[in-house]
């Protein structure tokens, strides 16, 4: 006597979860062998390799602890800081450099440097609202500096844009 269970239930429910259990196996193997990769020349990818190639790793720290804290005009803390704070405060930790907290008077103090000698740590400085100083930022490599930005808060950010060209008015290393 044979027993044969080609048309049951049984074996359909069997089958069928045979070949469900193969299908998953499958995917989850093809998955594990495809590779992800970032376009090296996007901006955030640009702004990693600049984050990634500073020489302080306390700078590294201490960029990477307050990125993203949102702009606050006066503001001198995780709860919201301006530009002049901002660097004011990256300054005296990092290099233990005592800066003004006005942006204009930091760049009072600033020995000017054409941008192509920039050093990590070293200050720019902006106008977007006419002649005076009103905008500073910390030089970090490869064209990248980190600022409290009016609008995204704390972030690394490409200083060859034209919209940070036209407006750059002073560069150099405190004296």
């Amino acid at each position: 006597m044979q027993l044969t269970l080609n048309h049951t239930p049984f074996t359909v429910r069997l089958k069928t979860n045979l070949f469900f259990l193969v299908a998953i196996i499958f995917f989850l193997s093809s998955c594990g062998t495809r590779k992800y990769t970032v376009k090296s020349d996007t901006k955030a990818a640009k702004a990693a390799d600049a984050m990634a190639n500073l020489q302080s790793k306390s700078l590294y720290r201490f960029i990477t602890d307050w990125t993203g804290v949102k702009y606050r005009f006066g503001g001198l803390d995780k709860g919201g800081i301006d530009c002049s704070g901002f660097a004011f405060l990256l300054e005296k930790e990092i290099y233990g450099v005592t800066l003004p907290r006005i942006s204009r008077d930091q760049a009072n103090m600033v020995k000017h440097k054409n941008i192509e000698r920039l050093k990590e740590g070293d200050l720019v400085f902006f106008s977007f609202g006419g002649n005076d100083v009103d905008h500073v930022g910390v030089y970090l490599n490869n064209g990248f500096f980190v600022h409290a930005s009016t609008t995204r808060g704390v972030i690394v950010d490409d200083l060859n844009l034209p919209a940070y060209q036209r407006v750059l008015v002073k560069s150099g290393s405190v004296n």
